[in-house]
């Protein structure tokens, strides 16, 4: 998959794709359903996917807490995932957010983009102030000749899939049930950190991983299947982590810290992703050191139980 981050970069070669337009924060099943429908809509076109970064809704609301359940990266390598040629991953800026409906459509898919097919979700709004309406859309889509498509809204047991529902699921430490509105796990990526390295003194050396910026789950362990994503000893694990602040030690960052089952090695520098599988306990104090060690056992023993079940 090629990512393009401004429209001086589009090519001939990027030219005449039929894409899938929205955030895609997470790349959730009704995400997939609207990518699914760009493909369908022009099979013989290269399938793109144009997204922007920032989230809107991270300039919208700048002081808003940490809300989007993927970085930029994650979300890149999920659609690449998916079968993505193209990512157009647009600066969203304030020339980008002036944009009147048809402006958008005429300079941005149109004009810089040449895109041949347009699919978007049911509730999509665009331009400025989101005045854009699906029949906007459709309307521009045949004066500037490009085709347009809508997927429905998607719903999974009555719920409507949605950004909203998977970020309420992991707040409540429901992992499963954001796992079944996602198609996947929810998992957190990133470059493992140096932090105290406390958890190797306890027989439990863990490696660290910021949350800065995203959604974050509810406070507690976790059963966890762990990509190792670079480094020697790329591959598949599982493990146990914490989310959270580390009451027992005064610490209020809230942060990451996974524990890989019968591994030894050095993850400094490497990226993770650690896939959050089942919530085993919320983030507790304990009385000492030998009890916090009794407890990390319990949960260490319990997640690789939840684990082995996993066809």
């Amino acid at each position: 998959m090629r990512i393009l981050r401004t429209l001086d970069e589009v090519t001939d070669e990027a030219r005449g794709a039929t894409a899938a337009i929205g955030n895609f924060d997470g790349v959730h099943l009704g995400h997939r359903a609207v990518i699914d429908t760009a493909r369908a809509a022009a099979p013989c076109a290269p399938l793109g996917v144009v997204t922007f970064e920032p989230h809107p809704r991270e300039v919208f609301q700048p002081e808003a807490p940490p809300f989007r359940l993927t970085g930029p990266e994650t979300r890149a390598n999920r659609l690449a995932k998916l079968g993505v040629d193209w990512l157009f991953e647009l600066p969203f800026d304030e020339t980008l957010r002036a944009l009147s409906p048809n402006a958008f459509c005429r300079d941005i898919l149109s004009r810089g983009l040449g895109l041949s097919h347009a699919t978007t979700g049911a509730d999509f709004r665009f331009g400025k102030n989101r005045a854009g309406r699906i029949e906007d859309l459709v309307r521009c889509g045949g004066e500037m000749g490009f085709g347009v498509s809508t997927a429905e809204l998607k719903e999974l047991g009555g719920l409507r899939v949605s950004s909203t529902a998977i970020r309420t699921a992991l707040s409540e430490g429901r992992p499963r049930d954001a796992a079944a509105l996602l198609g996947h796990w929810h998992r957190i990526d990133g470059p493992v950190l140096h932090g105290e390295k406390r958890g190797r003194t306890f027989g439990f050396p863990t490696a660290n991983m910021s949350m800065d910026g995203l959604h974050k789950p509810r406070f507690g362990v976790y059963a966890v299947r762990v990509d190792v994503l670079s480094g020697p000893h790329a591959g598949t694990w599982d493990g146990a982590a914490s989310v959270g602040v580390r009451p027992m030690f005064g610490e209020n960052v809230a942060n990451i810290e996974t524990y890989l089952f019968d591994f030894a090695g050095d993850l400094y520098g490497t990226h993770l992703s650690v896939a959050l599988v089942d919530f085993l306990r919320p983030e507790a104090r304990y009385e000492g050191v030998e009890t916090l060690v009794s407890q990390m056992h319990a949960d260490c023993a319990r997640a690789r139980e939840i684990l082995g079940s996993l066809t």
